[in-house]
């Protein structure tokens, strides 16, 4: 399995729900209105970029694998609000 950190800036409402449901529907973890982190297989990577790639024309899309060592030494500072 591969965490992965997905941010986007998308101004169509349109396109910017598909990537927040895809990223939803992949079981990806929601830690601000556009970011999105959580572990997937290599495949399931791989096709989640084939699919955000076409929602990207509208922004911009950012998908960022994440080594589980780096991983577990973030610093998370504040409450979520979401």
């Amino acid at each position: 399995m591969i965490r992965v950190i997905v941010v986007y800036d998308i101004s169509d409402d349109k396109a910017r729900k598909k990537v927040s449901d895809t990223c939803l529907d992949y079981g990806l973890d929601r830690h601000q209105y556009s970011v999105f982190s959580g572990l997937v297989k290599p495949t399931h990577l791989r096709e989640l970029a084939k699919l955000l790639r076409p929602l990207s024309k509208e922004g911009q899309v950012t998908l960022i694998p994440v080594a589980a060592d780096d991983w577990e030494k973030r610093v998370e500072l504040g409450a979520s609000k979401l």
